[in-house]
């Protein structure tokens, strides 16, 4: 009759998976999004999906979106449609209270990466508009709506997420994280994401050595959230000539100090921002402290650049050379 998703992010999109085949048989790979599948549009509504999120992370309660991982093709890639969204969401807290420090570090990092990117996305009326209303994409880009709730899920991740992760007993901070996270989903399914995300998912599929502290299991894993903010700094020093007001506002909503800060260095502060924040979460340092190198970088961009549905919400038109260059850029942050 329904679907009842109880875990992170990866549970909810199982089931929205799930709950996408058992309505429309059909092989996975045909609503995946093109160039790694056939993009089909789900044709109709799906059965009901109750979504009840256990970390303050993804907000894949309240999303279209499923990310789906190939391992065979060492890639993560997702379906997106309207009917994918949770006919209901049950947000508790306390679900966090037992989580490890490492996951919430990870997961935080997911709220304020959707939330930045979203953000700073390429404007609503800058898109190129659909030839017709049924083909409009789910990301619409930033807009008034998606603004209010990633301004404030960034501020509550910029004061929130070093308490969460460095005093177990802080439920507040826990309290507010999850907040944060219903936020932000709610803004980047609306908005989309962009940059970090399209670079994401190489980071974590082709990831082979590493296991990121407190996620206890036997095959190598790099978190989503850790993935994305792995990319962040690097991505946003690149985007920000496209908009520095908005990426001064998210500094400042993260809690920087703006006085002596020109404009035009506005995707250095960003950058320094995340930075500071990832040391105080005790995050790996870049790329190359979860085993890649230089010589990583060509698959990794040959990863991400099939991530177009993500691209397309960059506020600043990026090359596969571009690409290059921010990996490159993100091997080492300190």
């Amino acid at each position: 009759d329904g679907y009842v998703s109880l875990g992170g992010g990866s549970v909810m999109d199982t089931a929205k998976a799930a709950n996408l085949l058992a309505t429309y048989p059909d092989e996975l790979l045909a609503y995946v999004n093109a160039p790694v599948g056939q993009a089909k549009p789900v044709p109709g509504p799906l059965k009901p999906h109750i979504a009840c999120p256990t970390t303050a992370g993804t907000g894949s309660e309240t999303t279209g979106v499923a990310v789906v991982d190939f391992k065979e093709r060492q890639i993560k890639t997702g379906i997106s449609s309207k009917y994918l969204r949770p006919t209901l969401a049950v947000v508790d807290p306390e679900t966090t209270y037992s989580l490890a420090p490492g996951i919430i570090a990870c997961t935080g990092f997911d709220i304020l990466t959707h939330a930045i990117e979203s953000f700073t996305a390429i404007p609503y009326n800058q898109r190129q508009k659909a030839a017709s209303p049924g083909l409009r994409p789910p990301f619409q880009g930033a807009n008034p709506f998606s603004d209010i709730g990633s301004l404030e899920a960034i501020w509550i991740g910029g004061n929130y997420l070093p308490r969460a992760v460095n005093d177990p007993s802080d439920t507040e901070a826990r309290i507010q994280l999850m907040f944060a996270a219903t936020l932000a989903g709610q803004s980047f399914g609306n908005a989309g994401v962009h940059i970090p995300h399209a670079m994401s998912y190489s980071v974590a599929g082709l990831n082979k050595t590493y296991t990121a502290k407190d996620y206890e299991k036997n095959d190598p894993m790099v978190p989503h959230g850790l993935s994305v903010v792995l990319g962040a700094p690097a991505a946003f020093k690149f985007t920000a000539p496209a908009s520095h007001e908005r990426h001064m506002e998210a500094s400042m909503a993260l809690g920087a100090d703006l006085s002596d800060t020109d404009p035009s260095d506005s995707g250095k502060l960003l950058a320094d921002t995340i930075v500071n924040l990832m040391k105080h979460t005790h995050l790996p340092s870049g790329l190359r402290e979860i085993g890649y190198s230089d010589n990583d970088v060509p698959a990794l961009v040959k990863g991400a650049w099939k991530q177009q549905r993500l691209l397309a919400q960059s506020p600043r038109e990026i090359s596969e050379e571009d690409l290059t260059r921010i990996y490159q850029n993100a091997m080492s942050y300190w």
